[in-house]
């Protein structure tokens, strides 16, 4: 595991579920809500699907895929690509913003991307601080929480410095809690968890033959955000690229062939409105009829 904060994250997220700092929260959402801006409307005029409440989905998880090949198709270097499809992600946003979405995951950066060449690397990184930067006053005007999940490791300590500053910035919101994925993995924070988790174990902390899945979700790097009920992919795409492995363990997939600099919040709420025609048995089943 990489030397750095991430055992220190790990201990301030258990300690912000203290009733001491659960108190504190709320005096800051109280603080911010009052200059809540809300979501600039779509140029279309579209609006957001009339969904019942108890059918949208309480996290959604998109994988943004699709900028290299939108930039191929029109003969511009795959960075193009990725600088069109900030765009897309902040209307993703706002349309899940108006459509009543408490927690949004969007997978900026896995631990995978590391393998593409060492200058689309450099971009990546430098394109990631900035876009933390530019768009994190626009995202604490909106009443966005900002969280990051991802291994510090070979990060550059400019853009973890941008996603801390983020977090704290935000951390008082309550409007959307918007889960930034920047280098990572979802086998990487599974291996995390458990070497945390058999820290505390051998440390006598918790009893081995106590620990349950409640137990083991707590190690994640974000304990407090629910698992995912929908997990989007642009691109046309079907997999899942090792993203929030153990949140999705019940997530209801939709695969959109829209490459993602195409992408907007339409697209968004069509996902969700397919989901919300879902049956979701989580395992179990109502027996057929004689």
């Amino acid at each position: 595991m990489a030397p750095r904060t991430r055992n220190t994250l790990a201990t301030t997220r258990r300690a912000r579920l203290t009733p001491g700092r659960r108190r504190h929260s709320r005096h800051l959402q109280e603080k911010q809500i009052v200059n809540v801006r809300p979501p600039s409307p779509h140029p279309s005029g579209a609006v957001p699907p009339n969904i019942p409440r108890d059918l949208i989905p309480r996290h959604v998880a998109i994988v943004m895929d699709g900028n290299g090949r939108w930039a191929k198709a029109r003969g511009l270097p795959r960075t193009e690509g990725h600088r069109a499809g900030e765009a897309s992600l902040f209307d993703v946003i706002e349309g899940a913003i108006e459509l009543g979405i408490p927690n949004l995951s969007a997978y900026a950066f896995s631990t995978e991307n590391w393998r593409r060449s060492p200058d689309e690397v450099r971009f990546l990184m430098g394109f990631n601080r900035e876009v933390i930067r530019r768009r994190r006053d626009e995202l604490n005007a909106m009443g966005v929480r900002v969280r990051w999940a991802g291994r510090p490791g070979r990060l550059w300590k400019s853009v973890i410095g941008e996603l801390q500053e983020a977090e704290r910035m935000t951390r008082g919101n309550s409007t959307l809690t918007l889960q930034f994925c920047v280098n990572y993995g979802g086998r990487a924070e599974i291996v995390d968890a458990a070497v945390r988790l058999a820290e505390d174990i051998a440390a006598g902390r918790v009893k081995a033959s106590k620990v349950t899945e409640r137990t083991f979700a707590r190690y994640l790097d974000e304990p407090e955000i629910p698992d995912v009920d929908l997990f989007v992919r642009s691109s046309g795409e079907q997999r899942t690229s090792n993203f929030l492995l153990w949140q999705s363990a019940y997530a209801e997939m939709v695969f959109l062939n829209q490459l993602w600099p195409d992408f907007d919040r339409r697209d968004l709420w069509q996902a969700c409105e397919i989901y919300a025609k879902r049956d979701r048995r989580y395992g179990g089943a109502v027996p057929n009829p004689v």
